[in-house]
């Protein structure tokens, strides 16, 4: 079927084309990048170009640049008092125009114009207060990378200090942390999971409902990063949904193995003042089983998402903007059908899993004068899921196949958050803002695994593990600055406070950077940050089984985890498309849950799974230490290649209630990335590119827990040995990723086509996922990572 689908995309997308030249406009903005003012009358230029191509910005700091050829171009914007920008390589389509919201920095210094030009940091955040262990990323690379499948959270796993959880999900491991460390926002307030088949209290998943077509320029921050950001531990994505074309209409056609089939559409709304942005996905495999072919699998992966923005442009009463993601996701696994070595299914069951995922929200700008602003967001969120298993060998009174366990969970919350942004001066500028957020859940838990007859009917009896039906109040508060002490060194800094009203617990968080400029070229940063968190809500409210078969909560008054990391990093320029990064860091943990009783039990082994450990009676007396160094070094994009080399050492240990220091289930040890990618131009005309990238990744085996084979057999189900816990580790993980691409932009026509073939894992490396206990064989066996595959993907923009 694979080899069908790849003949039908070739043969569009090598349609004869008349060999002309298209142009293109590129569209945006110009604006002060502490006060975000429009900056009237920049000038922007295309450069090395003739005849030259040059606008100046409008009272709302707007420009267009017409009739620019495609291809990749750089960008000049320079504006009196303020430090010149060149933005390069921006890519220029046939189909597509271009729209960029530039940012430039004010002078030091009141001096005439600035002579030296700055490039665009693409290594820096977009928030300007984010000034260490953070970096960008958009779009372009979240589809530009190999073995990627245009999903964020695997993008970031390219980066240094991260590491991907395994090949069937996309929960990120940031310097030795578990990923129920991570805080997802969306437009500037934080969302449930967004991913397909979530469930409660985990941060990943094996399909994102982000929608990489939708994303603007956003932030990824690893370590101590700045006051606004709260409830998280190990790190943070910040994204940004990108706005449409006010000028014209435009359209998008997509479909992909793993994103599936996409359609997208904008254009403006109130005559051309806003615009609009909508894209909708839905999973190939449940419409090619819909129109009869064969997928290979009878557990089809049926999942869908819908992504909008709506801006509705400047008006009298600030700048309102309407954004929202929903998604929803199934898979049926029939034990029948079942491998004995399948990842996630028991051949002895029937499991069936649902989820759903959606978030709403109402943001407004609004300028207070030509140096503050006020930003609000309202939201509305809603995560829930379904998981039900029959045991195909057990029968009720009635006949029927057993439950065995039935999981509910459905959550909704509203948040409002709403900060005041002032630059005083061209040295100092400050934010303070609040997070407001209550939580609303009805959740339960009811399962027969594991639990005694009774009641004597010769079945095990259902227990109901979980079961609340509540809500929880949460309230953050935080005010942050950022002071040019010289033009060389800054100062940001700032305290987070935190509040969670179930257990009444307070956290006050400072946090501080300093970045010193010590050449031209080079950087120094060092920096400081406490984050605390509240404990996933899995855990939290895990209910006890009493002897008279009552239960009760043993979990529900846990406190805050509380990390504290330390940073120390140098950034060196030798060229202007060339970086090299080293950071080193520590970070202590406190505070961490386990068990009353002395164990191994740690909750910082957690959260890499759907499911969280049962254990009750837990405490907040663990520890754990991560440390570590990092290597980056980067070509970004230009003269037709970028490369990408990422190195990560790292050491991450814990200790349970018995003090005994261990790994973490997380201490792989290291992290090696290499990627590197080549644009080819097809012929004289400068419409036709052919794409290579290649991707190399190696990484340490992860630690683990052996099984207690004879204790497996007596219990029928798996039984490990608590007390040499992650004493043994799996083999080192490799794998190679190489991608072709082509790219057509019509001579006729508004219209560029796009086609990837993503060939993933090509030596069909064994890596281990994991080496558990198989009830049906009674032996101790390993399962495997995704083997060798082949992925594609077309795109239609017109």
């Amino acid at each position: 079927m694979q080899v069908k689908i790849l003949l039908v995309f070739l043969s569009v997308l090598l349609l004869p084309i008349i060999a002309l030249a298209q142009n293109q406009t590129i569209r945006g903005w110009v604006l002060d990048q502490q006060s975000e003012t429009p900056l009237i009358g920049a000038t922007v230029q295309v450069l090395d170009i003739e005849p030259s191509i040059g606008s100046m910005t409008d009272a709302e700091g707007g420009f267009a640049l017409k009739n620019v050829p495609v291809g990749r171009q750089a960008l000049k914007v320079s504006y009196l008092g303020y430090e010149p920008q060149t933005l390069p390589n921006v890519l220029i389509t046939a189909g597509k125009e271009v729209i960029l919201t530039i940012k430039l920095v004010e002078s030091f210094t009141t001096m005439q114009e600035v002579v030296v030009t700055a490039q665009v940091n693409k290594d820096k955040a977009i928030n300007d207060l984010a000034t260490i262990s953070a970096r960008q990323f958009n779009t372009e690379e979240v589809s530009r990378y190999s073995g990627g499948r245009n999903d964020v959270g695997r993008l970031v796993a390219n980066f240094a200090g991260v590491a991907a959880s395994n090949d069937a999900r996309n929960d990120i491991i940031i310097r030795g942390n578990a990923p129920t460390g991570v805080l997802w926002r969306l437009e500037g307030v934080p969302i449930p999971n967004p991913n397909h088949y979530a469930t409660l209290g985990t941060t990943g998943g094996p399909v994102s409902a982000l929608n990489p077509n939708m994303i603007a320029n956003s932030d990824f921050l690893t370590s101590a990063f700045p006051a606004e950001y709260g409830n998280a531990t190990a790190g943070v994505f910040d994204i940004n949904l990108r706005t449409g074309n006010r000028e014209k209409f435009e359209f998008m056609g997509q479909i992909g193995a793993f994103t599936g089939l996409e359609a997208a559409a904008e254009g403006p709304v109130r005559k051309g003042k806003g615009s609009f942005v909508v894209a909708y996905r839905h999973s190939f495999a449940e419409i090619a089983q819909a129109v009869g072919l064969n997928v290979g699998t009878t557990a089809t992966p049926k999942y869908k998402d819908l992504t909008f923005n709506l801006d509705f442009g400047q008006t009298k009463a600030g700048r309102f903007s309407l954004f929202g993601i929903a998604g929803q996701s199934s898979i049926d696994f029939l034990g029948a059908d079942i491998d004995t070595t399948d990842l996630f299914a028991n051949p002895n069951e029937n499991a069936y899993s649902k989820s759903m995922f959606g978030v709403i929200g109402l943001k407004h700008h609004i300028l207070v004068d030509e140096r503050s602003y006020i930003r609000t967001i309202l939201s509305a969120s809603h995560s829930g899921n379904s998981y039900e298993t029959e045991d195909l060998k057990l029968r009720d009174e009635n006949n029927n196949l057993l439950e065995m366990l039935d999981v509910l969970d459905a959550g909704n919350a509203f948040r409002l958050s709403s900060f005041y942004h002032i630059k005083i001066n061209r040295k100092l500028t400050v934010r303070t803002g609040i997070l407001l957020q209550q939580q609303l859940l009805d959740t339960h838990v009811k399962t027969r695994e594991g639990i005694p007859d009774f009641n004597g009917d010769g079945l095990p009896d259902l227990f109901t593990q979980r079961d609340f039906d509540g809500g929880f109040s949460q309230a953050e508060a935080y005010g942050q600055l950022q002071w040019r002490l010289t033009s060389k060194l800054t100062l940001n800094t700032g305290l987070h406070g935190l509040y969670f009203d179930k257990t009444e617990d307070v956290a006050l968080e400072p946090r501080v950077a300093f970045n010193y400029q010590v050449t031209p070229k080079s950087t120094l940063n060092i920096g400081y940050g406490m984050h605390q968190q509240t404990q996933p809500l899995p855990v939290f409210l895990f209910r006890e089984r009493l002897q008279d078969g009552s239960a009760v909560e043993t979990n529900n008054n846990l406190g805050f985890t509380r990390s504290q990391h330390f940073v120390l990093g140098w950034d060196f320029k030798p060229a202007s498309s060339w970086r090299i990064k080293a950071e080193t860091y520590y970070q202590a943990l406190s505070n961490v849950p386990v068990e009353k009783l002395a164990s191994s039990f740690s909750l910082l082994n957690a959260g890499a799974d759907f499911v969280f450990p049962e254990k009750n009676n837990l405490v907040n007396e663990g520890t754990g230490t991560n440390f570590g160094a990092e290597l980056t070094v980067e070509k970004f994009f230009n003269q037709g290649w970028y490369g990408l080399v990422t190195v990560s050492l790292f050491d991450s240990k814990y200790k349970g209630s018995d003090g005994v220091e261990r790994s973490t289930a997380f201490d792989g040890g290291y992290v090696a990335n290499m990627l590197a990618g080549k644009e080819f131009k097809l012929g004289n005309s400068g419409k036709r590119f052919l794409t290579l990238d290649t991707k190399l990744t190696a990484a340490g085996g992860r630690p683990y827990t052996p099984v207690d084979l004879e204790a497996s057999k007596l219990a029928g189900r798996e039984v490990l040995k608590e007390n040499q816990a992650f004493t043994e580790r799996l083999d080192d993980y490799f794998r190679w990723d190489v991608k072709i691409g082509f790219r057509v932009n019509s001579a006729k026509r508004k219209l560029s086509q796009t086609f990837f073939l993503d060939f993933q894992n090509v030596t069909n490396r064994q890596n281990i996922f994991a080496i558990r206990y198989n009830e049906v064989r009674n032996e101790i066996g390993k399962t495997y990572q995704i083997g060798f595959f082949p992925d594609v993907m077309y795109r239609v923009e017109f």
